[in-house]
């Protein structure tokens, strides 16, 4: 498996084992995420971190397929929070030490941010 692949697994798996110390450590210090359904941005691991654990509700992700090389990473994902379901695509870029440097989520449908985040969040 190609070193990014591995990554983004790693990635995904602590996200889903809540293992922030673990989703930390594949974060370069100066992440970018970004959610373009809702226009957020996200800068730095710990505002990233602080993001995840925030998160509300009980969701899961399975992973359906990475696909990576030397530039970069992409992934589908299938998202459940209860009984709804939805599939995500998200797109990762890595720094020369192989830490994910950012990442771009692509999700269905727009909608506006929940209340709660703009602490860590800013809109583009």
């Amino acid at each position: 498996m190609e070193p990014h692949a591995k990554t983004v697994r790693r990635y995904w798996d602590a996200a889903e084992a809540r293992d922030w110390l673990l989703f930390g450590s594949v974060l370069a210090d100066d992440v970018v995420y970004e959610l373009h359904q809702t226009r957020e941005r996200i800068r730095g691991r710990e505002a990233y971190l602080q993001f995840n654990t925030e998160y509300p509700g009980d969701w899961h992700v399975t992973i359906e397929r990475i696909v990576a090389d030397a530039a970069g990473a992409s992934c589908w994902a299938m998202f459940a929070v209860g009984e709804e379901s939805m599939a995500g695509i998200s797109f990762f870029t890595f720094d020369s030490a192989g830490a994910i440097a950012t990442i771009q989520d692509f999700w269905p449908e727009s909608y506006d941010p929940p209340p709660g985040r703009e602490h860590l969040t800013e809109r583009f």
